[in-house]
């Protein structure tokens, strides 16, 4: 039997070695276009930085070696320009010499790959404008790389964010920039969006939601012209933005072929001629977790629909059941991983999160805290309503990644279930793992999903709901969440009247865990509205706080922020390991450590986190340390920090903080209605204003009426000495008896000034944070109830939070 083979690379050559191992005396032709039949297309990238230093190690096999080792007719630089499938023969041109001849065939397999798009605009045939895709592409990416120091790459996906770190690491300034809002676009909105801290960390000017309208090629230099009307000069730049399968062949031959153009196959790879058989990046195939038709331009699936073609070519009966779309990509020290359907995908197929599917998202280290070397990774699994099916996965992290994403996709491919995930039984050591691997964990916490233990929020709660933060005093430091209750974990049985039972209470904690201890609690105590922040702190940070645009350097409101040379004495740095520390341990092991210092001592600290860097570039901002240095290298995160404040920092830092913060600790008319004015003429000016009322100034926050509340006698008679509300304040001074305080409102409507009533109305309407201190309400007998709509429960730290982001700070 005669076979044709048109095309190499993963899947031609594969199926042509295959076929030869099953049958030694079949006739075998491969045909290939170009000069190179096989090589590693997902290394091209990594010899752009000399990561891979030789060329020759791109070459999995050879022309000269197919022939030898399988006695294969290798023809390269022979195109296959049409077929016959009447006559069984294919038009083939010999591209060096010019010849044309044809070939006849028993059995034909098509396997003619894919193209990577060029889009249609004006300047982009300039040979400063490349793609990646073949050794020549390298070749002269390569040459152009070793003569540029800046680049530009158009496109986030696999091969486009592949290219940037190693354009990086050949030490050129690069622009990514990208049509849509996040890199990755295969992964959902927010794994996708931790992603993009790491590549501003790494240097990559990030533009997103824009793209090339035209390019203008310059002597030394192109233009990106963007469709903001931006321009970016670089040197080089190189397309990534996708591929188009090269089916022209398959279609003018007659073969059945989807919208998009690519080849229908069957189970057996078979097109819809009986002697054709299509492989790799051309075919639509079956989508084993949507049971639709899929294409997966992956090279693994590729290689194995080869080895299934030659199967069934030489009568051993092969079938390929389908694709997932498993795969994985690093991108610098994180990786980025997923297999089967994203949410995303989901829901562009008409599926309801609640109805049809459900997520989670949780936190985990590649293995055990205490063994150095820990790294984190945030894991996403989609799943059924009842458990019985997963539908997807997607790992964002450092070390372990691959292994986690490995061990979902095989479930998946097997059929298991959210139960199935729980009950693997899998290697531990506590170098490798935990006693509860990463993957068991996922099925711990889909399980208490669907037993109704737990329930997750949306990535952007309710106006109305309350916000409930239970981490601790250090970790606030770094970052505040706007709004939120501030309650620590070992706190809230105590303070649970604090909270109403009838609003929505959504607990946020470091990365989830003390979220979900804290969810059970008030769940069993009556609260029923009560969800858990999917991923914690880090993940809502990540969503609200977009990172530095449009430079690769850390920057705040357009100021660029210069960072101190390291100290002589870096050497003698105290050396602070907190890798594999789980939230809060290394903001809390770094506060610890500090306050042990001298002023002007420097602690170097490691962390597995990614959002380390920005936690504790927060911390020291708040705490009045200084932050040295930071750096990443195979996912370890290190900061060196000093202990104060460096003297130039107010020329390398331009303080933007323009909150105002007011303390109402006294109850007097006058002074209450001094803060309220001083508050609303702020709010007026647009600034972030927070009243904190303490002691006696809570008395302006009672309502007037009284509130049916249970108390003790102490506090009953506490409360029954006090204010009601603001109309029952006197004046600090003259108030004879209430006399003079009448005589001032008498005054105030008469000049048409406005109440304190309406001044609190309209300073509540105006946004400005009221807040009543939860401690002194207990010492005074004043329950939550007594207080006036609008105002929020909080304690010092949240107090402290809003006043390190304000220029004013009053004490009334």
């Amino acid at each position: 039997m005669k076979t044709v083979i048109i095309g190499g690379v993963a899947s031609g050559a594969a199926c042509a070695a295959r076929l030869r191992r099953l049958d030694e005396k079949a006739e075998i032709v491969l045909l290939e276009r170009g000069e190179y039949i096989s090589f590693a297309n997902c290394a091209l990238p990594y010899y752009l930085s000399d990561t891979v230093k030789s060329r020759d190690s791109l070459l999995v096999q050879t022309p000269a070696a197919m022939k030898s080792k399988y006695r294969i007719d290798v023809r390269t630089f022979h195109e296959a320009m049409s077929i016959d499938r009447e006559r069984k023969t294919v038009s083939i041109l010999d591209r060096r010499s010019g010849e044309a001849y044809e070939e006849s065939y028993d059995k034909l397999v098509i396997a003619t790959g894919a193209t990577p798009s060029r889009p249609r605009l004006e300047g982009v045939d300039s040979p400063k404008i490349h793609t990646l895709w073949t050794i020549p592409d390298a070749d002269a990416l390569h040459e152009a790389v070793g003569s540029s120091r800046s680049a530009a790459v158009i496109g986030g996906g696999f091969v486009g964010m592949e290219v940037v770190e190693n354009l990086r690491k050949a030490g050129l300034d690069v622009t990514l920039i990208l049509r849509g809002s996040q890199v990755m676009s295969k992964l959902d909105p927010e794994m996708g969006a931790l992603l993009k801290e790491t590549i501003t960390r790494n240097g990559v000017n990030l533009i997103l939601n824009d793209g090339p309208e035209r390019f203008e090629t310059k002597e030394d230099s192109v233009s990106v012209i963007l469709k903001s009307g931006r321009q970016v000069d670089v040197d080089t730049v190189i397309l990534s933005v996708g591929t188009r399968p090269n089916s022209k062949l398959a279609s003018e031959a007659g073969l059945n072929c989807s919208a998009k153009g690519f080849v229908v196959t069957d189970e057996n790879m078979l097109t819809s001629d009986p002697d054709i058989y299509a492989i790799g990046d051309i075919t639509e195939v079956n989508d084993i977790v949507s049971g639709g038709r899929t294409n997966i331009a992956l090279a693994g699936p590729a290689a194995k629909q080869g080895r299934i073609a030659a199967d069934n070519i030489a009568g051993l009966p092969s079938k390929y059941i389908g694709a997932q779309g498993t795969s994985i990509a690093k991108i610098f020290e994180l990786s980025s991983a997923m297999t089967g359907s994203s949410e995303s995908a989901l829901k562009a197929r008409g599926l309801e999160k609640g109805k049809d599917y459900e997520t989670v998202l949780l936190t985990q280290n590649s293995h055990v805290g205490f063994y150095p070397g820990a790294q984190a990774m945030v894991i996403k699994l989609i799943f059924s309503m009842d458990g019985s099916r997963i539908y997807g996965a997607q790992i964002v992290g450092g070390e372990g990644t691959d292994k986690r994403i490995d061990v979902i996709a095989a479930a998946i491919r097997l059929g298991a279930g959210v139960r199935q995930l729980e009950e693997l039984e899998l290697a531990y050591a506590p170098q490798f793992s935990s006693a509860k691997d990463p993957v068991n964990m996922a099925g711990f916490v889909a399980g208490n999903v669907i037993s109704g233990l737990v329930r997750f929020s949306d990535y952007y709660p309710a106006a109305d709901a309350v916000l409930l933060d239970v981490r601790e005093d250090a970790e606030r430091l770094a970052y505040t969440i706007p709004g939120a209750v501030a309650m620590p974990l070992a706190t809230v049985r105590d303070r649970l009247s604090e909270l109403d039972p009838d609003k929505e209470i959504v607990v946020f904690c470091g990365i989830g865990v003390r979220a979900y201890n804290a969810a059970r609690v008030l769940m069993q105590s009556g609260f029923e509205r009560v969800s858990v922040y999917p991923g914690g702190v880090k993940v809502y940070r990540t969503l609200n706080e977009e990172p530095a645009q449009e430079t690769g350097r850390e920057a705040e409101n357009g100021t660029e922020r210069k960072k101190e040379e390291p100290p002589m004495t870096e050497d003698k740095a105290i050396s602070l390991d907190c890798c594999g520390m789980q939230c809060p341990g290394p903001l809390m092991k770094v506060n610890d450590t500090m306050r042990e210092l001298s002023e002007g001592q420097c602690l170097k600290v490691s962390a597995s986190d990614p959002g380390f860097v920005r936690d504790i570039d927060a911390w020291c901002r708040s705490t009045g340390n200084t932050l040295l240095t930071t750096s990443a290298e195979n996912a370890v995160y290190t900061a060196l920090l000093r202990r104060g404040q460096s003297a130039e920092k107010s020329v390398i830092e331009k303080d933007t903080r323009d909150g105002k913060t007011i303390i109402v600790f006294s109850g007097d008319f006058d002074k209450v209605m001094a803060s309220f004015i001083i508050a609303n003429g702020a709010a007026a000016m647009g600034k972030e204003v927070t009243m904190f009322f303490t002691f006696w100034g809570l008395t302006a926050l009672r309502k007037q009426e009284k509130q049916h509340v249970e108390k003790s006698f102490m506090e009953s008679m506490f409360g029954a000495m006090l204010p009601r509300g603001v109309n029952k304040l006197g004046l600090s001074r003259m108030n004879m008896g209430g006399m003079g305080t009448a005589m001032m409102k008498k005054i105030m409507n008469d000049k048409n000034v406005n109440s304190l009533e309406d001044l609190v109305k309209k300073a509540i309407a105006q946004g400005v944070h009221i807040m009543a201190c939860t401690m002194s309400m207990d010492v005074m007998g004043i329950k939550p109830e007594e207080l006036i709509d609008g105002v929020e429960m909080a304690g010092v730290g949240t107090y402290l939070g809003s006043a390190e982001e304000s220029n004013v700070n009053l004490f009334i």
